[in-house]
């Protein structure tokens, strides 16, 4: 102890902690845009410094039951740390705003897994230049106590592992070299997966899945997983990142979790809180549609024609429903698409699905704002763009 005063009298608390092997802890005056290329430093005059207590400066002082990073180097030290006990890490990647679908995501690696990585990074790439990187949620405070809620019921037999670390970089540290863009023609170090990234989702969103795979396989190097976990809700997501893994040959498992729905039967996301009551109502008719075209399939249809056509039914009734409404009840929506596709190459079935193989059938709405706001939480709507999907399994 007194040779700890003696070294943190004389030299301060960084030299402490370079003795002590701990990550580095910065102070306001010593933290310095220096090492960050001038494009990153032309737009980081305000620094945002992480308080002296913080667990990602010195783990043994966190209040959570879980350490948390912000920079590489540290969450490396702990990943060999690890890795030297024969201990399995698990993956989990968000971008926060976490619901019950990334903790059901989060128990099945605990399950499988001694050790659970959270990663939380609202990731620039992956979102189009008028698309909702300002306004999507960041809730690090509520996301943290919900990890620490799960961690705390996390125990054997029905787990073997728990959280035991969280990432929460900033944009600078998972893009060192130029500030990141979601620009399809941007400057910057990407990874592309066609034409996969072209179908679906990646035509209504350009870029998107380039930004993706780029931030996946960022964190599949700092991580060096074993398994990573997704949601089925974003189907062509992890059959993409699947590709990805398979072509880049990456020692890695890519499970894909059950879609976690509302009691209603409407898809978790992230994105439902911008829905309001009215339009969150209405919005079930989506995962409506999907299981009724998935009955249909189960009892033997495999046409893709009436598979679809019982899809559009379904939401042009209730588009008609809408529509005999006042403009201060009603809340309407344009289908972006509805798909039929293989469970490969994501490729459209315009004929017969294949019974041994099955398929998978996608959707996407754009709910509209409400034209009459009524309350608080409808004033100043913007577009709510939802995804779901069913995956319409062999029947032999």
């Amino acid at each position: 102890m007194a040779f700890i005063q003696a070294i943190m009298g004389k030299y301060g608390i960084a030299k402490l902690a370079e003795f002590l092997s701990l990550p580095r802890i910065y102070t306001r005056q010593q933290f310095s845009f220096s090492s960050v290329p001038s494009a990153w430093a032309s737009r980081a005059s305000s620094p945002k410094l992480l308080p002296i207590s913080s667990p990602s400066n010195d783990p043994h002082e966190c209040s959570n039951s879980f350490r948390i990073y912000h920079d590489i180097q540290s969450l490396r030290k702990y990943r060999a740390h690890v890795a030297s006990q024969g201990r399995t890490v698990g993956l989990v990647p968000t971008m926060g705003a976490l619901h019950e679908g990334h903790l059901s995501l989060i128990r099945t690696a605990a399950a499988e897994n001694t050790d659970v990585f959270v990663s939380i990074f609202v990731n620039p790439t992956q979102f189009g230049p008028t698309e909702d990187l300002t306004t999507y949620p960041r809730t690090w405070n509520e996301d943290l106590q919900k990890l620490e809620d799960l961690n705390q019921k996390l125990s054997f037999p029905n787990t073997t592992g728990k959280i035991s670390l969280v990432f929460n970089p900033a944009a600078e540290t998972m893009y060192p070299t130029l500030p990141p863009t979601g620009e399809v023609d941007g400057d910057g170090s990407f990874v592309s997966i066609t034409p996969l990234a072209k179908r679906l989702e990646g035509a209504s969103r350009p870029g998107f899945f380039r930004g993706v795979a780029t931030v996946c396989m960022k964190l599949f190097n700092i991580f060096q997983p074993d398994k990573v976990y997704f949601g089925q809700k974003d189907m062509q997501q992890s059959i993409l990142i699947r590709r990805l893994v398979k072509d880049f040959h990456i020692p890695l498992d890519v499970r894909v979790v059950p879609t976690s729905r509302e009691h209603d039967g409407l898809a978790m996301s992230s994105r439902n809180v911008y829905l309001g009551p009215r339009r969150r109502n209405v919005a079930k008719v989506l995962s409506k549609a999907l299981m009724v075209a998935q009955k249909l399939y189960q009892d033997g249809t495999t046409s893709a024609a009436s598979i679809l056509a019982i899809v559009e039914e379904t939401l042009e009734r209730e588009l008609e429903h809408q529509r005999t409404l006042t403009p201060s009840t009603r809340a309407l929506f344009n289908v972006e698409y509805a798909a039929l596709t293989d469970m490969v190459e994501m490729n459209s079935i315009e004929q017969e699905i294949d019974s041994t193989e099955g398929a998978v059938l996608s959707m996407a709405v754009k709910m509209m704002p409400v034209e009459d706001p009524i309350i608080d939480s409808e004033r100043d709507q913007a577009i709510v763009r939802l995804i779901d999907n069913v995956i319409l399994e062999p029947l032999f």
